[in-house]
């Protein structure tokens, strides 16, 4: 869900066939084995399962950490569509560590051709661990600013509402614009995100404004006081 410009739709990213993963380790006596998912499942209970995971591994560890993507957006009120994975904003400096606990857990965890996260497999279920957004690394003010949210009964940090969309607009461009995904985000979290900071952040580049003036046709956001 979380994008980067020119990656090309979240629906054509998988783990490539040819990259090596991390052997999987035994289940320890009386834990959960990430590599069975409970059945059965609809595809968006099972993405809930891998996040709450996942979000439990990182707490127990005390990394900093944010919820992002379609789950953070469920967790704020939006819509239970889940799309195709489970997204993690964490530091680039805490990459190395947070593979290697994940992988003590039993998950097996990736390096993929993108050099702005790492992937990983729970319960079945795409694990983004990211730790560049929208071109920008992840920082601790950016985790701090999340909010701890209760995701279908475990609570996390998710990233606030005017920071997920702050992650979207800068993806659009000439090659990846599909304003049709965000839209329902846009309308969802609209009463909660700061689009005054949305705006400064994205600038004059074209895609990002184009969808901000679709916005504000559809009267979703009101215009900037120049234009009213």
């Amino acid at each position: 869900m979380t994008q980067n410009a020119d990656d090309g739709a979240r629906a054509q990213r998988q783990i490539p066939p040819e990259l090596h993963l991390a052997a999987v380790r035994p289940q320890q006596a009386g834990g959960f084995d990430p590599r069975e998912p409970a059945l059965p499942l609809d595809h968006n209970q099972a993405i809930l399962e891998a996040a709450k995971q996942v979000g439990a591994i990182l707490k127990r560890n005390a990394y900093a950490f944010a919820l992002a993507g379609s789950v953070a957006v469920y967790a704020h009120g939006g819509t239970g569509n889940l799309q195709h994975d489970a997204d993690f904003c964490i530091r680039p400096e805490d990459a190395d560590r947070v593979a290697d606990t994940l992988r003590e857990a039993g998950l097996a965890v990736g390096t993929p051709p993108e050099d702005w996260l790492l992937k990983a497999k729970c319960l079945g279920q795409d694990i983004d661990l990211i730790f560049e957004l929208a071109h920008q690394p992840v920082t601790s003010e950016l985790l701090e600013r999340a909010e701890t949210l209760s995701v279908d009964s475990v609570r996390m940090p998710v990233l606030a509402p005017t920071d997920l969309m702050r992650s979207l607009l800068p993806a659009f461009s000439e090659h990846h614009c599909d304003f049709g995904a965000v839209l329902p985000i846009a309308r969802a979290l609209r009463e909660k995100v700061d689009w005054e900071q949305v705006r400064s952040t994205c600038g004059d580049a074209p895609m990002p404004d184009a969808f901000l003036y679709l916005l504000e046709r559809m009267e979703v956001i009101a215009p900037p006081e120049e234009r009213r």
